[in-house]
């Protein structure tokens, strides 16, 4: 399973419609958050995602609405009874952030808040996955993150394998998994009985940011690109002032990247009634285009090209 559920997608306030910024990926039952927004904790709890397995919170950088849920939510956690340690990552300043937040008093943790600094192509290796961190360009420091799985086995050819005279049974697991057998004095090569390897998954969250090449080389073939889509086309002398995109920029660079499937997120407040604008400049640039709203999941299926 690989579930991202949308809890806020909104920009710079909370609306009536949206909540700031905050995204939830499970992966096969880990939990990890990227930002978050106030207001995170009830988001989750409305969305009935649990909060047991969380395991991260990777940040993209130090704007209030990207970051003022983390209290409510370690408050909510602790309340909870959770022990298990809670890892937080962002760019610079990500220590200070969590050594003054676990400082207050009335927080009383019963579980470890560690915190680790990320700069541009720093990875967190998780084993068959890891999530690397991505340069942006925002008006603070900024990153974004790639969440990119590792290469799978090619498909297992079963009956080139029986005629290579390997006989059904735990072999077969051998060299599916890229494992050489020997069978009667023979050496029957993984690579013999099994096509090329199929490519892992990857999902590329952008964070506050212009269009930029970070981003652009991160999200080549990505099968989800999230990406900040603050301002319809013709505001973008504010977007480029506010250092953030507009619909149709972001579309572009999905297009160029030959990216899967975009959604919108980060959505101004000034298109809390109306975000066709938003929609129509991005098709005009990326038909897979959607935008982003409260509770939104996507689940992302592999795929073999």
């Amino acid at each position: 399973m690989l579930r991202v559920t949308f809890l806020g997608t909104g920009g710079s306030l909370p609306t009536p419609e949206r909540n700031p910024s905050a995204i939830l990926v499970n992966r096969k039952g880990e939990l990890m958050l990227f930002d978050c927004g106030e207001g995170t904790q009830q988001q989750m709890m409305r969305a009935k995602t649990g909060m047991g397995n969380l395991t991260s919170i990777f940040i993209t950088h130090f704007h209030a609405d990207h970051i003022l849920g983390i209290p409510g939510l370690i408050q909510t956690m602790n309340f909870n009874g959770r022990t298990e340690p809670l890892k937080i990552y962002g760019p610079h300043w990500v220590e200070e952030f969590v050594r003054m937040m676990t400082a207050i008093g009335f927080f009383k943790l019963k579980f470890e808040v560690k915190a680790f600094e990320l700069h541009p192509g720093d990875r967190v290796d998780r084993g068959d996955y890891y999530i690397e961190a991505i340069k942006t360009e925002h008006s603070v420091p900024s990153i974004g993150y790639a969440l990119v799985e590792a290469d799978r086995p090619g498909r297992f050819d079963r009956e080139r394998a029986v005629e290579f005279g390997v006989p059904p049974g735990p072999l077969f697991k051998h060299l599916q998994t890229g494992e050489d057998v020997e069978v009667d004095g023979n050496i029957i090569k993984s690579s013999d009985v099994t096509g090329p390897p199929r490519p892992g998954r990857k999902i590329v969250y952008s964070g506050d940011t212009r269009p930029c090449s970070g981003i652009f080389m991160a999200s080549d073939k990505a099968d989800l690109l999230i990406h900040d889509s603050t301002l319809t086309d013709d505001m973008v002398d504010w977007a480029n002032e506010s250092m953030h995109s507009t619909a149709g920029e972001a579309a572009s660079l999905a297009a160029l990247a030959n990216v899967h499937q975009l959604v919108l997120t980060h959505i101004s407040p000034r298109y809390s009634d109306d975000t066709s604008q938003l929609l129509e400049d991005a098709k005009e640039e990326f038909e897979n285009a959607i935008i982003a709203v409260e509770f939104m999941e996507i689940e992302i299926p592999y795929r073999d090209v």
